[in-house]
């Protein structure tokens, strides 16, 4: 029977991140303990101290070249009309490296290639040293009593060198806080391949340590802790009094098994209970016996985007550095972006460089999808007295990627094709800067991309009923007045996909009625819905007559997975994502999937590089081997 003190709590504050966290700084004072390390372990960290020179470098008048020591008044005479011999007996000079000591009375040195050997005990000059010529003097790089490097110091590769050089051994670094994550979750299970239904892999503590890490701080995973209260507070109590931070991560919303919330009340003090974000509302803010706890939402997004707000300034702050600013840029763009005033809307942003100009358009805003910030090349904040930002408009994004691999980048929209995966692996093997960044929005949102000069190529597959003709009867129909180029680079067997064995034994559209099967469908605008389409109205068939028409994927291989979960469920799609997936296909229609692009990119750097991929045998090979493919290996352009 649950405990009546951990009833759902379903008021979550909106309270602005920026004063979230300056509450939360102004909360904590942290003891921050130093330690002396080895100054050759010390790269990394961050010194606690200004740290200050005990031996000059060099500390030895020392000679800058290999060459001859000499008293250098005893050279003034020397002239290419009067050369002057010193000999070695008379010790008039001695032969150096570069390094050694300056022996006295020597006060200058002469560099080996402007003498003349004229015996082992004699050397000709004609040209005469100054004083201290080519000597390094003692303290030239660092001083006995100067100050090597600051307090609040990361310690460089360079910076080990100057101080093991000014005899500093052993360093006084800021000790690395201790941050301890706790997973919760009934559902969550340790990674494996063995994961049933109703299993979530535990994956955001591993997550968390690379940030803790990163940002400076060491990072102790708990165990995976049930959603059982005593458990949970267990692991708080235990965490508290060993940590300088705690994460706890999951059940910090309003649901029945929530209990964060309620426990870090009971043990200590709640400071915030919500934040005015989309997404990473539902965070906890709190202490308990003085050790900062911090409850983050399960979903990957939520989680990751609240460690930066939070986690990230605290470890900042504990270790007395100033806390990372990555990179801006304006950009375009692409689409117009719907926000809800109040909350601070956080965008995940893909980026490319279109004619001359940075487009960016919005990867999905799901919490739950952590893809969208592997493939973000940046994130956008809407502010939260806005509804959003209109197409066209000049925004300014934080970069995740350097500009250099932004700019190199290939801007792909259009249908979704596992080929172009492959195709942007090649292109990166060639040049580890560019690749291609696709957006899966369908054949016709792909032509409306060339068209507005959002996209650099997009993939169609667009059968026109009229004439039997793929793909140009659109571009000519939607597109005008561009110099544009078309590649019919492959063509690819469309089929249904059906669960392994076929068990209702589908062969036409007419079964998805008739045997009541559910059908998967791609979104409004992509080729394989416009092909479903044109299938339904041969067989004088009307939407609503199939179960599951209105529910849309975004992929070939979203579809395959589904019709995975379920005998009943049905798909259009290819036989590359069938097989992908371990089910069924059976062969409808050959279809060109091409490749539209505008002309000026078609002969740019990226896009020759683009045809030489198309032309290899290795993408030929590669393709072909997924099956269900045909690539025309000798594909020429048709220019529009």
């Amino acid at each position: 029977m649950q405990d009546n003190r951990y009833n759902r709590k379903i008021y979550l504050e909106d309270k602005p991140k920026a004063q979230a966290l300056d509450e939360l700084l102004a909360a904590f004072m942290f003891d921050r303990v130093i330690e002396q390390i080895p100054t050759t372990e010390a790269l990394g960290r961050i010194t606690a101290v200004p740290i200050y020179a005990t031996l000059s470098q060099p500390h030895y008048h020392a000679s800058a070249m290999d060459g001859i020591a000499v008293c250098a008044e005893h050279t003034y005479s020397a002239h290419e009309q009067n050369p002057i011999q010193l000999t070695i007996s008379d010790c008039q000079f001695i032969y150096v490296d570069t390094g050694n000591p300056l022996p006295s009375p020597f006060d200058a040195v002469i560099m080996i290639e402007n003498i003349q050997v004229i015996d082992e005990d004699t050397i000709e000059i004609i040209e005469p040293a100054t004083p201290w010529q080519h000597i390094r003097p003692i303290g030239e790089d660092v001083v006995t009593g100067e100050m090597i490097v600051p307090q609040g110091h990361k310690l460089r590769a360079v910076d080990l060198g100057a101080l093991l050089g000014g005899g500093v051994l052993h360093v006084p670094v800021v000790k690395k806080p201790t941050v301890t994550i706790i997973p919760t979750g009934n559902e969550i299970v340790s990674p494996s391949l063995d994961v049933k239904p109703g299993e979530i892999i535990e994956t955001n503590g591993t997550v968390f340590a690379g940030y803790v890490t990163e940002w400076g701080a060491l990072p102790v995973k708990h165990p995976i802790v049930k959603d059982k209260p005593e458990l949970i507070r267990e692991a708080l109590l235990v965490a508290c009094d060993q940590s300088d931070i705690v994460i706890i991560n999951a059940g910090s919303s309003a649901g029945s098994k929530d209990y964060t919330v309620h426990i870090i009340g009971e043990l200590g003090e709640v400071l915030s209970h919500g934040v005015a974000t989309r997404p990473g509302k539902p965070v906890v803010l709190g202490k308990i016996n003085g050790t900062v706890v911090i409850g983050l939402p399960g979903y990957p997004v939520s989680a990751y985007l609240s460690m930066e707000w939070f986690v990230r300034p605290l470890i900042c702050q504990y270790l007395g550095i100033n806390e990372p600013k990555r990179d801006t840029l304006n950009v375009k763009l692409g689409r117009r972006i719907v926000s809800n005033m109040g909350s601070e809307d956080f965008v995940r942003m893909n980026i490319g460089f279109v004619n001359g100009e940075y487009i960016a358009n919005p990867l999905t805003r799901a919490a739950g999808v952590s893809m969208s910030m592997v493939r973000a090349d940046g994130i956008l904040t809407v502010p939260a007295d806005s509804l959003g930002l209109e197409q066209g408009e000049i925004v300014n994004i934080e970069l995740y990627k350097p500009l250099e691999s932004i700019k190199k980048s290939i801007l792909f929209s259009g249908s979704h094709d596992l080929t172009i995966d492959i195709l942007s692996s090649l292109i990166r093997e060639e040049d580890i800067n560019r690749q291609i960044i696709s957006s899966h929005t369908g054949s016709m949102a792909g032509i409306m991309a060339i068209k507005k000069g959002e996209a650099h190529i997009v993939g169609i597959h667009l059968l026109d009923p009229d004439t039997g003709e793929y793909n140009l009867p659109f571009i000519r129909k939607y597109i005008d007045g561009q110099q544009l180029v078309l590649l019919r680079f492959l063509k690819r067997e469309q089929g249904w996909i059906v669960p392994k064995g076929n068990p209702y034994n589908v062969q036409s559209i007419e079964d998805l009625k008739t045997k009541e099967l559910h059908f998967i469908n791609r979104q409004k605008g992509a080729g394989t819905r416009m092909l479903f389409d044109h299938l339904l109205r041969k067989a004088n068939m009307a939407p609503n007559e199939v179960i599951g028409y209105q529910r849309e994927m975004f992929s070939h291989l979203s579809i395959a997975a589904e019709v995975k979960q379920h005998d009943k469920n049905v798909g259009l799609g290819i036989y590359s994502a069938a097989k992908a997936m371990g089910v069924d296909f059976i062969p409808l229609a050959d279809e060109s999937y091409d490749l539209l692009m505008t002309k000026a990119f078609f002969e740019s750097e990226g896009g020759k590089l683009l045809v030489d991929v198309l032309h290899s045998e290795q993408f030929s090979l590669t393709v072909e081997g997924l099956g269900g493919y045909k690539v025309d290996k000798n594909v020429e352009p048709i220019y529009l």
